[in-house]
């Protein structure tokens, strides 16, 4: 049984404008909670007990309100957060990876089944890719189709690339939502590559690596792909819809309109 999750939110989202000029992206509302409160609701659906939380801009209000949701939390500081992305927060959380867990980017909603779904699969990595992505994209102007991080499969079924600009949107399957669930050997995988990576490029974060310019600015996408490039086979969860980012006002707009529509779904 899976019992911790780590929550990536360090960023700001500037993309929200005003909503996160005092906030942290994770603290912006839908309906009746924000996004963090949808998130620790699914979590809590699927088993988890305990949240690490990986946290940069305006840690301390993120601070006070998930110690008040979350009857076990500890909190991982991104120094760095403002020059930096991703792949390297999660880094900054790396000692966690001692135990099966699941991984979540702050700037997504899902409901309950959706977590559970990740925290069921029997793989040691696994993804979950929605396979309706492309209907989430229709009228989404500020964030278009091709800045998903889109996958595809190969015959065996196991995930064959995902990332933004992986391949043609056309081509792909699914989106990567930005949530996963790492067994016991699945996170001391990750483990040893995030160690492996920090001594590659110790004093060279400016170089490329995977699809990134620069390893400071590479995503988690860019991890996954790694490790599929070295022969470890990452799995789908495939879901058809049931998720939401909100990276901009539409996202948000959208968002609200969801959980309202479907309120069953993410009781």
């Amino acid at each position: 049984m899976i019992r911790r999750a780590i929550l990536i939110a360090a960023g700001r989202g500037k993309r929200l404008g005003p909503h996160t000029d005092d906030n942290p992206k994770c603290m912006v509302q839908i309906g009746a909670r924000p996004i963090l409160g949808w998130v620790w609701h699914a979590f809590r659906a699927a088993g988890i007990e305990e949240l690490i939380v990986i946290r940069g801009y305006r840690g301390d209000v993120l601070e006070a309100f998930a110690r008040q949701l979350v009857p076990r939390v500890e909190f991982v500081d991104n120094t760095q957060w403002q020059t930096n992305n991703v792949l390297l927060s999660l880094a900054c959380a790396r000692r966690y990876l001692d135990q099966p867990c699941l991984i979540s980017y702050s700037d997504i909603l899902f409901t309950p089944a959706v977590a559970q779904a990740a925290a069921t699969s029997s793989a040691e990595i696994a993804l979950v890719i929605d396979r309706e992505f492309r209907a989430i994209y229709e009228g989404r102007t500020q964030h278009p189709l091709d800045e998903g991080e889109v996958s595809d499969l190969m015959p065996d079924g196991t995930v064959a690339r995902v990332g933004k600009r992986a391949l043609p949107p056309a081509d792909a399957i699914g989106e990567f939502i930005g949530l996963c669930k790492l067994g016991a050997r699945g996170a001391a995988t990750v483990a040893r590559t995030l160690d492996a990576l920090a001594r590659r490029y110790d004093g060279r974060e400016d170089q490329p690596f995977q699809r990134a310019a620069a390893y400071r600015n590479a995503y988690l996408t860019d991890l996954w792909q790694e490790l599929i490039d070295s022969g470890i086979p990452i799995h789908p969860v495939l879901i058809s819809g049931s998720w939401r980012e909100i990276d901009t006002e539409q996202d948000l707009d959208a968002a609200r309109h969801l959980v309202e529509s479907s309120p069953r779904e993410w009781s």
